[in-house]
């Protein structure tokens, strides 16, 4: 196993090297440390166990994205977003070819939770689209639901990873629980699975960070590297600048001063370029969702001046609610003015207009859209978009709760064509949206939450929840199961035959009496001369 530390300190946060990290033969002691912090662990095919090291023998691409519904700051180099919940994305060794794996769902129901609704591959994942398949990293399925927690998964890897006496191990895991991101990334080139989590602070009611690294004596290839770093002025405007201190535990007796700089996907903006979302009142069946920008979030990013930006946001978008795409593919720009949009650059998964929720076995779909943005930037901007519920399953209470989470908003502006992205240490990819832009694409995040407050953006959970109104059922009547279920649907055909036989006796009608018209004066009989 090889294990990477990396914190991430403010540029004007005070950090004295001997007092808060101290290196020893074979441990490193952080006192008090106020940073951000990310942890990687790399396993090999023969550390996994078995049932996951089977699946993985079949997999081309397998990565999983999990997000916090809380609020978290992002840092440089970690600055990527995704919507909250859980984010599946695969591709077999078949590629483009979906066939049914009966592996992957009980796994992620294993992993996860039983709550998860997954059945198959070809049942529950869908299919986005991709710019460019030959240069693209982006898989060729996905799949989204709303996660809460964590927790399960922090126990299942206890339980696989950890000995019942290595302490140091489960503590180590345990922390997973409070992280804000963690993301799980299968190699099939070197056959290895890599999980890493990220903290955007200290745990709550904690000063800084106090952690004691130590290499395990009973494993000999155990690789513990560690990174005190912060952000630096970087020189070119595609590139990400960091510098500080790095060690391997166990190899150096002190910490290494470092400097290095690499082109990135994902920029930072300031911290009041932020948005908000809500959905607009009364909703009914057809929820409005409104993204509230702050001024300094529709200012152009500081790409290079001859770079082309635009800026969008990408919906993930349960089962139960989704967007027209007849309607937002309009070019109509009366239509397009009154909600502040651009277009509509990519949808995917389930779209089907009529059906209700309950017969449909993908998740749900996704959908990119270019948001227009105001000259005056000197104040906020609201983007609208028109969304529809589908029609849920009765309950005892007459309503269901639908949560959606929030979507990314982000700038996505054009790089130089000799930038190499593919250097980053750091880089993230297989996010959804950035299969759907060119492999040189920079991204500049906006953060959520309000941009003139920042207590409150940390109270506020990224998810809005309509109280939908659905079909009132007494206790214990399973009004959408069995028997009853049965009859309904035999009624309702019935109801559309006899409506079909009612039109077609009707149309007979008027086809028989405008026939007799017509042919009256024609046969009436000629009187005889005298």
């Amino acid at each position: 196993m090889k294990r990477r530390i990396t914190y991430i300190t403010a540029s004007d946060a005070p950090f004295d090297p001997p007092k808060q990290a101290i290196l020893s033969k074979e441990s490193l002691s952080i006192r008090n440390l106020d940073a951000a912090k990310e942890e990687r662990f790399t396993f090999g095919s023969a550390e996994l166990p078995a049932g996951l090291s089977q699946l993985l023998e079949t997999t081309h691409e397998f990565h999983i994205r999990w997000a916090t519904e809380r609020y978290y700051d992002t840092v440089a180099p970690f600055l990527s977003r995704v919507s909250p919940g859980l984010h599946v994305y695969y591709t077999s060794l078949d590629g483009d070819k979906v066939e049914d794996d009966s592996q992957l769902c009980p796994l992620l129901k294993d992993l996860f939770g039983q709550d998860i609704k997954c059945w198959s591959l070809q049942e529950s994942f869908t299919q986005p689209p991709i710019l460019s398949t030959r240069f693209s990293s982006a898989a060729s399925l996905q799949y989204h639901t709303t996660l809460p927690s964590i927790r399960h998964f922090t126990e299942k890897i206890q339980h696989q990873i950890c000995s019942s006496k290595d302490t140091a191990c489960i503590d180590s895991i345990s922390e997973l629980i409070s992280a804000d991101s963690v993301d799980i990334d299968y190699d099939a080139i070197s056959h290895t699975l890599v999980i890493s989590a990220f903290w955007s602070q200290p745990p709550p009611g904690e000063s800084g960070w106090a952690d004691l690294i130590t290499k395990s004596a009973n494993s000999a290839s155990q690789k513990i590297e560690i990174g005190l770093l912060t952000s630096e002025k970087a020189v070119d405007a595609e590139d990400l600048t960091l510098g500080g201190y790095l060690a391997v535990v166990g190899e150096n007796k002190e910490l290494k001063p470092t400097l290095f700089s690499f082109p990135s996907r994902h920029h930072p903006l300031p911290d009041d370029a932020t948005y908000t979302t809500k959905f607009e009142t009364p909703t009914g069946l057809h929820p409005t969702l409104k993204i509230s920008l702050s001024p300094s979030a529709v200012v152009r990013p500081s790409a290079p001046e001859d770079a082309m930006c635009a800026l969008h946001t990408y919906l993930t978008l349960p089962s139960f609610i989704f967007a027209d795409k007849y309607q937002l593919s309009t070019t109509d720009e009366l239509f397009l003015n009154s909600h502040n949009l651009v277009a509509l650059r990519a949808i995917s998964g389930e779209t089907d207009l009529e059906a209700p929720d309950w017969v449909l076995p993908q998740w749900g779909s996704n959908l990119l859209l270019e948001l227009a943005h105001p000259t005056d930037t000197s104040h906020s901007w609201d983007v609208t978009i028109p969304l529809h519920l589908r029609y849920l399953k009765p309950s005892q209470s007459g309503f269901q709760s639908a949560p959606l989470s929030w979507p990314v908003v982000f700038w996505a502006c054009t790089a130089e064509d000799g930038t190499k992205m593919g250097i980053n240490p750091f880089d993230r990819v297989n996010l959804g949206y950035e299969g759907l832009f060119g492999p040189k694409t920079m991204f500049f995040q906006l953060h959520p939450g309000h941009y003139n407050n920042s207590d409150s953006r940390r109270e506020r959970r990224l998810v809005e929840e309509i109280s939908v109104p659905v079909l009132q059922t007494a206790e214990g009547d399973m009004l959408v199961r069995g028997k009853t279920a049965r009859q309904l649907e035999l009624g309702t055909l019935i109801a559309i035959v006899l409506g079909f036989v009612w039109v077609l006796w009707k149309l007979g009608s008027v086809v028989k009496s405008s026939a007799f018209d017509s042919a009256g004066p024609r046969d009436a009989p000629k009187k005889k001369r005298t």
